[in-house]
């Protein structure tokens, strides 16, 4: 098993703050790829949109994960 690494209260805040912006910076990356206001020269757009979908359900997916390791300690 991996080692636990503890941190202090500023610490653990400061993780919870990035975890939430990386979170939310995936989730808009992968809709704008959805709703095609993000493309990609020379990709067609329903591979672009099919990729935002798979970057959004890796997101959330990954976010429920990391909630249920938290939780189980």
């Amino acid at each position: 098993m991996a080692k636990k690494i503890r941190r202090g209260l500023f610490g653990g805040l400061i993780t919870l703050v990035l975890w939430v912006v990386g979170i939310l910076i995936s989730l808009a990356v992968g809709f704008g790829m959805v709703d095609g206001v993000l493309s990609i020269p020379l990709i067609p757009s329903i591979v672009i949109a099919v990729a935002g979908w798979i970057v959004v359900l890796l997101t959330i997916i990954g976010a429920v994960l990391k909630i249920i390791d938290v939780v189980r300690g």
